[in-house]
């Protein structure tokens, strides 16, 4: 506006200090049917500008008083919606504590355009729905989450993968979480999801694959991790033995690593698998490779499972075990049962009698009473189940009790 009115003052100044100075001003002359009008080229030259000037200034006042207009407008019925918006908001997180989701829904759709963050309420009111079962509705709010979001569409994403594991859309998660660890691969609440999508999916070489990140962020202490490691190996086994049966599943665990291998138990669920295929050999190469690395009674006790013509191997190795560790209750068991599987009465007579001396077993009761009535010491082997059956009479009666 300023520069306006000093342009037309010069302007003015120039028309009228113009003809002055050159002392021709000229003549105008305006007759109507009732009045002449006279006056000189430099006035009505001024007349003019002025009232240019006059309708300028009159705009303005017009655009000034629609713009404080719109702004009161404005400021009087938007102000009161977006303070009741901010109102309903509070009022809808409390109904949450609450375990209200209906009123939750109803509180944080009211009027949503004048909340101070629309998006955040579509996404509440969304997992309002899901907790009600309306799916339709849960629905409609993501895609309304996604309209308002815009770029910003990461949290719409991860609340639609947390919905859909909610309502058991697996395969659906599964994909969402892929595309979400394409741009936010370290964002917490997406590995947490990818961790319950790929574990539901069975995507068990996905979850081994996002591990390291896992690790990285601290979602997991290390304890957690290693069982998660374990877990996901352990259906990668199911899955592999499914699908290629013994020798597949051999050839997989000779490719993984030297870790891997020696994780206790993994080779434990490695040599029920081998079992289970009726892979006995192979299942004996691991257990024993495994107690020559670690001695771990969850792999001695695979041993009494194993149906082998190498039977010298596994002997020397729990004689080994034996010297080393000492020959503790479970390791004595053990060289009974093998023994007695083999035909060697006497040595399984031997083994049982040491194991029941360091502690009462019901069922080394029952397998020394076998031993006896194969060197035909009948009277002992009755003597032996008797007090077998009154042990497992007691037990029976102290979980009971």
């Amino acid at each position: 506006m300023l520069k306006v009115l000093l342009l037309f003052t010069i302007l003015i100044i120039g028309v009228v200090l113009g003809p002055m100075l050159s002392g021709h001003q000229g003549y105008v002359l305006i007759r109507t049917d009732a009045k002449d009008i006279e006056t000189s080229i430099t006035g009505l030259a001024i007349m003019f500008l002025l009232l240019q000037f006059l309708l300028i200034f009159i705009g303005w006042c017009y655009r000034r008083l629609k713009r404080t207009s719109t702004f009161t407008h404005s400021w009087i019925f938007g102000g009161y919606k977006r303070s009741q918006a901010r109102s309903q908001t509070k009022q809808a997180l409390l109904k949450l504590a609450e375990g209200d989701f209906k009123q939750v829904e109803h509180l944080m759709t009211r009027n949503i355009d004048h909340a101070e963050h629309p998006v955040v309420n579509y996404l509440m009111a969304a997992e309002a729905a899901q907790q009600r079962g309306d799916y339709f509705r849960t629905n409609q709010y993501i895609e309304r989450a996604a309209e308002v979001a815009d770029k910003d569409q990461l949290p719409v994403d991860i609340t639609r993968v947390r919905i859909q594991l909610a309502q058991g859309e697996i395969h659906a998660a599964r994909n969402g979480v892929d595309k979400l660890l394409n741009y936010a691969p370290r964002h917490p609440e997406v590995l947490r999801l990818a961790e319950q999508a790929y574990t539901l999916s069975g995507a068990y070489q996905s979850l081994i694959d996002i591990l390291p990140s896992i690790m990285k962020i601290d979602l997991h202490n290390e304890d957690e991790i290693i069982k998660l490691r374990q877990q996901a190996y352990a259906g990668l086994m199911n899955q592999v033995m499914a699908e290629k049966g013994s020798n597949g599943l051999k050839i997989w665990w000779k490719d993984q690593s030297r870790k891997v291998r020696h994780d206790i138990v993994l080779q434990v669920a490695m040599a029920e698998h081998s079992i289970e295929c009726n892979d006995h050999d192979t299942a004996q190469q691991i257990i024993l490779n495994g107690l020559k690395q670690q001695y771990d009674e969850r792999l001695l006790l695979l041993i009494p499972h194993l149906k082998t013509s190498k039977a010298e191997a596994v002997q020397k190795t729990l004689a080994h075990l034996s010297k080393q560790h000492g020959a503790t209750p479970l390791l004595n068991s053990t060289i009974g049962q093998v023994a007695l599987r083999h035909g060697e009465w006497a040595s399984a007579e031997t083994a049982f009698k040491a194991a029941l001396a360091q502690r009462p077993d019901a069922h080394d009761y029952a397998w020394l009473a076998d031993a006896f009535d194969r060197l035909q010491k009948h009277e002992e082997a009755a003597q032996a189940r008797s007090k077998g059956f009154m042990l497992t009479l007691k037990r029976d009666s102290d979980i009971e009790s």
